[in-house]
């Protein structure tokens, strides 16, 4: 792929004056400007290289992409990253995955509009995370693992998770349990789910296909995976929501089909986000420390621009907060 350096080469000028030239700049004459724009179009030379290509200036900015914004699971996280930040007389800048290529986030990555990024967004690709990540921009993963010393990783332990919360079902006498899954392409719903499949089979229950239903981690999906359970006529005596958005959509269709939770069925969701222990009943959950995910991603930017070395990987635990929505099963 031509760089910056090759168009400057073959025009025979500057690379500042490329830079001029197919920025729009008038510190150039006309002519120059249409040398440098015939070797980048004989080059196939893009635009949007520039950032890659030139010494970047610091921007004292760092991006938090997020799959989205509105959810309740992020204003923990977003505080966490926040105050590191703040503390290294840094901005933040919180922005949506969301609009493909052309989004904003997209940009942060591919044109180096910030000085390091933090990504929980399922939507960005391996591919793309790869290309942007290098020796001075620094990129922390929290929702998979990318094998690359470029790419660090904070993760929650959702597998362990995942087990903790169909344990608890079972030590309640609870066999059959359903489980309401996140997003297919979201590495720590497919951890979740593994967790609550291994649990299962330690205590040699299997896993029945008509209760684990698809969906999407809002409150939304909840409610209709709920709706399609009950449309069964065969619920089971325990449910697994992938997240407590998920959980808090599932007892609103209970309670519009009349459906005591947890008398006539028992719950559990997944974060501890703050609305669930003010649900009715409130709301048994498997809690992730949010806060100190944010603050460690973020810490480790810091670290990285410093020039110190850090681990590519680390892994917080993840616990059983008891409320009521989970009762023996008799």
């Amino acid at each position: 792929m031509a760089t910056i350096k090759d168009v400057a080469k073959l025009a025979g000028v500057a690379i500042s004056t490329v830079s001029y030239a197919l920025n729009g700049s008038d510190k150039i004459s006309l002519d120059t400007k249409r040398k440098v724009e015939e070797a980048a179009k004989t080059l196939n030379y893009k635009k949007n290289g520039f950032a890659s290509d030139l010494k970047r200036t610091k921007t004292n900015t760092i991006a938090l992409i997020l799959t989205d914004l509105s959810g309740p699971f992020y204003s923990e996280l977003i505080q966490g990253v926040q105050d590191v930040t703040t503390s290294n007389g840094y901005d933040l800048i919180a922005c949506s995955s969301i609009g493909g290529p052309k989004s904003t986030a997209v940009k942060f990555l591919t044109e180096k509009r910030v000085d390091g990024a933090i990504i929980l967004a399922h939507n960005i690709s391996d591919e793309l995370t790869l290309k942007a990540a290098n020796t001075d921009f620094p990129i922390v993963m929290m929702d998979r693992f990318i094998e690359s010393e470029l790419v660090y990783q904070v993760e929650v332990d959702n597998f362990h998770g995942g087990y903790l919360a169909t344990e608890h079902l079972l030590k309640q006498g609870h066999r059959e349990i359903a489980y309401i899954s996140g997003p297919s392409n979201s590495q720590d719903n497919h951890k979740r789910y593994r967790g609550y499949l291994k649990a299962l089979n330690d205590y040699s229950i299997p896993s029945h296909p008509k209760w684990n239903i698809n969906s999407d981690f809002t409150r939304n999906g909840g409610y209709r995976a709920t709706k399609l359970l009950i449309a069964q006529k065969d619920l089971p005596q325990a449910i697994f929501y992938g997240n407590d958005e998920m959980a808090i959509g599932g007892l609103q269709a209970f309670k519009e089909k009349n459906i005591q939770v947890p008398e006539d069925i028992s719950i559990i969701g997944f974060d501890d986000i703050e609305l669930a222990e003010f649900t009715s009943p409130a709301l048994t959950t498997i809690k992730q420390p949010k806060y100190e995910a944010g603050s460690l991603a973020a810490h480790l930017i810091f670290r990285v621009l410093a020039g110190e070395k850090v681990n590519n990987h680390y892994t917080l635990s993840t616990e059983l907060v008891e409320r009521e929505s989970v009762k023996p099963f008799k």
